[in-house]
């Protein structure tokens, strides 16, 4: 393994890639050749990448890092590539009218020099997603991988000083010593992905500095079942998104608000679905470790707690402590109070609430913190647009979960405590440049006339335009 990185050194890192961005702006030819030469190291890189996060983990899903944290990111580089010449190119338009024949123009200009800092819990999709978007906004970038997955991590430096110039990329290690100074630094901006309290020390961190921020947080994201849906169509799909990554997923459902009558099917259902896909749990390389003891700890804190409090707790399957492999569990009756009602879980814990309407569900959303993702669940589309149009989240998805992540065209990012900022595709592209407005004044300009002393046409054009 490298050693950390020395906190002294960050400056002198960001002064020589700041030097280099200014000295050599990325043209469009530069950002693809990087886009296209990181796209191929890092398909043939895929399968090691596998291995270091299940290695991190204690045990990770093949093919579940395979689609989360690799399909994901090559998708990504082939539509920037695919869209990068349009959203680079200037856009006219003709000025108000009173300006005539003036025109205006926006530029799309790199901002300089972005700093990333990457979570564990998909060491690789978010950390080289932001990247891609900054590579391909022309700007040069500073990365801090997450020190709870040192092997991802050491992988990602590796790989990346292969691909590019340590005066365009440079790759930082270490812990949180190294993570608030880094944060501290005089970025151009500064991209964050991680738990919202840790994102508010980022946000203070900043601050002196004004750097502009992204926030990709989380919070308590919810899936609201509607009275009338398919109880088992809706387990199936809450299932999914539940135990990609063994619940370890910003937008996981956290959980589910649904009518009390349908509450002992989705138990039913939900055994079924785990007895089916995770047969053998303790063993099954198809379902993942909570990737260090503290966390594993934390959320068996919560499951105590609220055992104690006298919520019901049905584990769907047997788990191995000693792997950290915490079985997919429901929790039923828990109290407001309790800490798995109140913090987002980030595990295989799934609380279910019962509501009487999803009106009902539409106001006990509104009660708490905006979340990074809302699930709703409907084949009336009366209730849908009404739960669309009164409720505010970073993302939905509709008859399903987490889908939302992977759609290149659709903006992603968080909400007040879920986030600020968005990125993917072309929404991180403008997230990530200075679109510079430029007026182009004409040889004659109506202008002349508003110039002092302000009488006769002045004084004509102002009682005009202030009628």
């Amino acid at each position: 393994m490298d050693t950390q990185t020395n906190p002294t050194d960050l400056n002198a890192t960001l002064t020589r890639l700041r030097a280099a961005q200014q000295r050599n702006v990325p043209t469009y030819r530069q950002r693809m050749d990087d886009l296209k030469r990181l796209r191929v190291a890092f398909k043939a890189r895929s399968e090691e990448f596998a291995v270091a996060m299940s290695a991190d983990f204690g045990r990770r899903s093949r093919h579940e890092s395979l689609l989360s944290d690799t399909f994901t990111v090559l998708k990504e580089i082939d539509y920037t590539r695919r869209h990068l010449r349009g959203w680079m190119r200037s856009r006219r338009a003709l000025a108000d009218w009173l300006f005539w024949p003036a025109t205006t123009q926006v530029r799309y200009q790199p901002l300089g020099v972005v700093g990333v800092i990457a979570p564990w819990n998909y060491p690789v999709n978010l950390a080289l997603k932001p990247l891609i978007t900054a590579i391909a906004a022309g700007n040069h970038v500073m990365l801090k991988p997450s020190e709870h997955t040192p092997r991802t991590s050491e992988l990602l430096k590796q790989m990346l000083s292969e691909v590019f110039p340590d005066d365009r990329v440079a790759v930082v290690l270490g812990g949180p010593e190294i993570a608030g100074a880094f944060a501290a630094l005089p970025f151009d901006h500064l991209f964050f992905t991680g738990s919202t309290a840790v994102g508010r020390k980022v946000m203070a961190a900043a601050a002196p500095n004004l750097t502009p921020v992204t926030l990709e947080l989380g919070g308590k994201s919810p899936a609201i079942v509607a009275p009338d849906y398919p109880i088992a169509t809706a387990v199936d799909r809450i299932a999914a998104g539940k135990f990609l990554n063994a619940g370890q997923t910003c937008i996981a459902p956290d959980y589910v608000l649904l009518p009390q009558a349908s509450i002992p099917e989705f138990v039913e259902e939900m055994q079924k679905y785990i007895s089916q896909r995770y047969a053998n749990l303790a063993e099954n390389p198809d379902y993942s470790s909570i990737v260090n003891a503290g966390q594993y700890a934390r959320l068996k804190g919560y499951l105590d707690q609220a055992h104690a409090a006298g919520a019901k707790i049905v584990e769907l399957a047997a788990g191995d402590a000693g792997k950290r492999v915490l079985p997919p569990t429901l929790v039923l009756d828990a109290r407001e109070d309790l800490a798995l009602m109140q913090d987002e879980i980030f595990g295989p814990i799934l609380p279910l609430v019962a509501v009487d309407s999803v009106d009902a569900a539409i106001d006990y959303v509104n009660a708490r913190p905006r979340p990074l993702a809302l699930y709703h669940f409907d084949h009336d589309r009366a209730r849908t647009r009404r739960v669309l149009e009164r409720t505010v989240a970073g993302g939905v998805s509709v008859n399903d979960t987490v889908m939302h992540f992977a759609q290149s065209a659709l903006p992603f990012g968080g909400v007040g405590p879920s986030g600020m900022g968005a990125y993917h595709g072309r929404a991180g592209f403008l997230a990530l440049s200075k679109a510079k407005p430029v007026l182009y004044q004409a040889r004659w300009t109506s202008m002349k006339f508003m110039r002092p002393p302000y009488r006769g046409v002045a004084d004509f054009i102002v009682k005009f335009l202030t009628r």
